[in-house]
């Protein structure tokens, strides 16, 4: 007991936060299998995991790096179809359906950490709205080349094509990329146990990164570029390095989501879904990493839960968000819930900073 009251204030609000998803996993694993819950809220299970993993890797860039992406769904894009291809030659290889998935999901993310580098070295040069508008730029030209790619593999090897399903010049084999139809006949491989361990990984990555030296060094060139800089540190590293981490955890939560349903279009990685996912950043806070794992979660689930008001959900929805944002920036509540975080974290006199790596608000 002595060991825990006497941690570091960094280290116990990771275990705080470690503990929390743990809790809610079993929780839910408990309510699954005694079916007290509905089988739409079993099946919203993988996608909330999905987008959880999505709102803390997008909150390193936005929250914690204080640049402003909306490109995430360009690379959540890129970790899906990857993952899908590697799903289906792995078939043989690893016939373990969850090995399979885990190795799927690497490579997805290898995938998407590669066109978040190539697209993070002249990215990176930019601020503000300019780098907003290219990340947007990025995650419509990849949906319109997915849109445009045929690729497959037979006894001869893979086939890609920019043209046609014909074009691929196969012999059998099989066609896993169908250009604007996507990827159809997908095996289900995702399970709610892979999209916990993916949220588990996706914090370990995030948590550590923060309370780390090249965490405080994103931080300070968050805070002030100019000093940053004039104290020898690179910004462009080290606003790259949160940038392709963020990609890479992106592409495998897109290969875990595309592997939850039979058939994936390129189409739903638009726009939309990177307006989406900074959504439930800004609601859970910026660099508030607590926040955004709630409020993803409840964003996901209210759609469904209110759609027995038909066309008018996604005006309680919108209503919703505004209440939140409006009550969340108001000095009063603010106030009390500092007052409330300080007196769960205050320990032996000591407070606990306020920084992105405890739940604090970065912004």
């Amino acid at each position: 007991m002595d060991k825990i009251l006497h941690m570091s204030a960094s280290t116990r609000s990771k275990l705080i936060t470690y503990g929390m998803v743990v809790v809610a996993f079993v929780l839910m694993q408990w309510l699954s299998s005694a079916h007290a819950i509905s089988s739409s809220t079993t099946g919203l299970l993988v996608p909330i995991c999905v987008y959880v993993s999505l709102a803390i890797s997008l909150n390193l860039v936005v929250g914690i790096s204080g640049e402003l992406s909306l490109g995430h769904a360009g690379f959540m894009s890129v970790g899906a179809f990857t993952g899908i291809f590697a799903a289906q030659l792995l078939t043989d290889i690893i016939p373990t359906p969850m090995l399979r998935l885990v190795a799927s999901m690497l490579v997805g993310g290898a995938f998407a950490a590669l066109a978040g580098f190539l697209v993070g070295i002249p990215v990176m040069r930019l601020h503000g709205d300019y780098l907003a508008i290219v990340t947007l730029a990025f995650g419509e030209i990849i949906k319109n080349l997915l849109n445009n790619l045929y690729a497959g593999f037979d006894a001869n090897g893979l086939h890609f094509s920019m043209t046609s399903a014909q074009a691929l010049a196969m012999e059998g084999g099989k066609i896993v990329i169908n250009g604007p139809q996507g990827a159809v006949g997908i095996p289900k491989l995702s399970t709610f146990f892979a999209g916990f361990l993916l949220i588990m990984f996706t914090l370990f990555v995030v948590l550590n990164l923060v309370d780390s030296r090249s965490g405080r060094a994103i931080m300070a060139v968050r805070d002030n570029r100019i000093a940053a800089e004039s104290v020898g540190i690179d910004t462009t590293k080290y606003r790259l390095m949160a940038f392709v981490v963020s990609a890479a955890l992106a592409g495998m939560a897109g290969a875990l989501y595309a592997q939850n349903f039979s058939s994936i279009v390129p189409k739903k990685f638009d726009f939309n879904t990177s307006i989406l996912i900074l959504v439930f950043v800004v609601l859970g806070g910026m660099g508030n990493i607590r926040g955004g794992i709630i409020s993803a979660t409840l964003l996901t689930v209210l759609p469904e839960k209110l759609r027995f008001i038909g066309d008018y959900r996604m005006l309680g929805y919108a209503i919703v968000l505004i209440v939140v944002m409006v009550f969340s920036n108001n000095p009063q509540v603010r106030l009390f819930i500092d007052s409330l975080r300080e007196k769960l974290f205050k320990r032996g006199g000591t407070n606990v900073p306020a920084d992105a790596s405890e739940g604090g608000d970065a912004s």
